[in-house]
């Protein structure tokens, strides 16, 4: 198993002018607590899309997207080391709402329901070469499957949606440690699945 420190980061940027555009967006400012910090990865040539839902409080601070326990979890799902991970040339990162929420009464708050119809569009335009779409979570799912009814379903139905080029996941976050004992089969038959389409999605020359 690779070593996976959360700062662990290649010093590769993003540099298509949208993710500039995006990272200077002040549209949720008032409703933002700690003000806004957009947080996002892409580059046009990115072929692995990672939809997650919102950056939490240590993301907010680092500016690192996935820098947090959630993300060395996916990271070991997924079978990429930070260095893979952080390539915006290879993996795009953009979750349902870009900014910090906020907290609630059971974790942080929803992402903010005006962010993904302001940029999503302009971002999915731009990621021609994506051959793998991850949902992470149930807004990313609520928001981009047809007949969603439950994250558990999803999940479950994963196979059922690959036509459309996506791939349902529970949300890595350590709050979902009972999901994950309750359903083993998602670490038994999905991420073996999943660490194979997405070295499939990130091999190069085809």
């Amino acid at each position: 198993m690779f070593s996976d420190t959360p700062h662990t980061v290649p010093t590769r940027l993003s540099d298509d002018p949208l993710v500039t555009e995006i990272r200077d967006c002040r549209l949720c400012q008032a409703q933002l607590p700690l003000g806004p910090r957009p947080v996002v990865q892409f580059n046009a040539s990115a072929r692995l899309l990672i939809i997650g839902q919102a950056p939490g409080l240590k993301v907010h601070h680092s500016g690192i997207p996935w820098d947090d326990p959630s993300g060395q979890r996916l990271r070991q799902w997924l079978n990429l080391t930070p260095e893979q991970f952080y390539n915006p040339n290879d993996v795009a990162i953009v979750p349902m709402g870009f900014c910090y929420p906020g907290r609630g009464k059971s974790g942080d708050n929803p992402p903010d329901p005006r962010c993904a119809p302001q940029w999503h569009r302009q971002v999915l335009q731009r990621l021609s070469h994506v051959r793998l779409t991850l949902l992470v979570g149930q807004y990313a799912q609520r928001h981009y499957l047809n007949g969603f009814s439950s994250l558990t379903d999803s999940v479950r139905r994963w196979r059922d949606h690959l036509d459309t080029g996506c791939l349902p996941l529970p949300h890595p976050s350590p709050r979902n440690n009972l999901w994950l004992r309750r359903n083993p089969w998602f670490e038994q038959q999905v991420v073996p699945e999943l660490q194979h389409r997405v070295r499939a999605a990130l091999k190069q020359g085809d």
